[in-house]
């Protein structure tokens, strides 16, 4: 990973420099509604996010939760399309600088052809993909892809990779590398399983660059722990909660909350 290269490795390390870390959010696109959804992640980055994380709703969530779950099947129910991924990154990007991350399945990107839709996000501003359900080795069209069109391309981490995986994963991301707390579903958790120290510590000494990590981070002091060992914390259930039961300006409020975790 190469930081003079990643705008969100840039993003994370300016975070690094005025306070603990970066703050992380995520929010599916199209919900409650399109329009709603670009509002809110412009809100979350004017409230505090440094780095945005858009999900792209569909069908078999196998990694979400009930909250996030319940939010991307009434954006497919809105009439959720994949090409308004496209429309929220560029609506976005006009509003503020905070790059840009879609978090995504890899089967709607396959079915809509990686080549275009690496260049159709690279076009719309879009720092690059966070992709869960595929694995560096199993990710060459796509790591073809970023390459050609210069977007970041962030794996996944779990407490179950061996070494030999960590370094291929920490090798092959570009941005951060998604390190993943718990296994499981995402959600929040009482308490941020203790495995995450124990992966970042792993990670760096496989040489990865930027390790966030997500999956039960749901307050400013998870957001400050996690800080104490990773360059950064995603939050996603809080986020989609608030903005489902108070709309723009509850999720304001609760990103600039736990926002406040990231204060030296």
């Amino acid at each position: 990973m190469s930081a003079a290269e990643s705008q969100v490795a840039r993003a994370i390390r300016a975070a690094q420099q005025d306070r603990r870390g970066a703050l992380i959010g995520y929010l599916p696109v199209g919900f409650p509604d399109l329009d709603t959804s670009i509002d809110a992640a412009i809100a979350m980055a004017r409230s505090g996010a440094d780095v945005l994380e858009l999900g792209v709703p569909y069908s078999d969530p196998v990694m979400d939760g009930a909250v996030i779950q319940e939010a991307t099947q009434t954006a497919l129910a809105e009439g959720f399309r994949l090409s308004d991924v496209f429309e929220a990154v560029r609506r976005i990007r006009e509003a503020v600088d905070t790059p840009v991350l879609v978090m995504t399945y890899w089967n709607p990107v396959l079915q809509y052809g990686v080549d275009r839709f690496a260049r159709e996000l690279a076009a719309a501003g879009g720092a690059g993909l966070i992709t869960p359900d595929i694995t560096p080795d199993s990710a060459s069209d796509w790591i073809a892809a970023s390459e050609a069109h210069g977007l970041d391309r962030v794996f996944l981490a779990a407490p179950s990779s061996t070494d030999a995986r960590l370094a291929l994963v920490g090798d092959s991301s570009r941005g951060f590398v998604y390190t993943v707390s718990t296994m499981g579903i995402t959600g929040e958790r009482a308490q941020l399983d203790a495995a995450a120290r124990g992966l970042t510590q792993r990670l760096r000494e496989q040489g990865a660059e930027i390790a966030c990590v997500g999956i039960g981070i749901s307050t400013a002091e998870q957001v400050a722990a996690a800080l104490d060992y990773a360059d950064g914390a995603i939050v996603g259930t809080a986020f989609v909660r608030a903005l489902r039961d108070g709309g723009v300006a509850q999720l304001a409020d609760t990103v600039r909350s736990i926002a406040a975790g990231t204060a030296r």
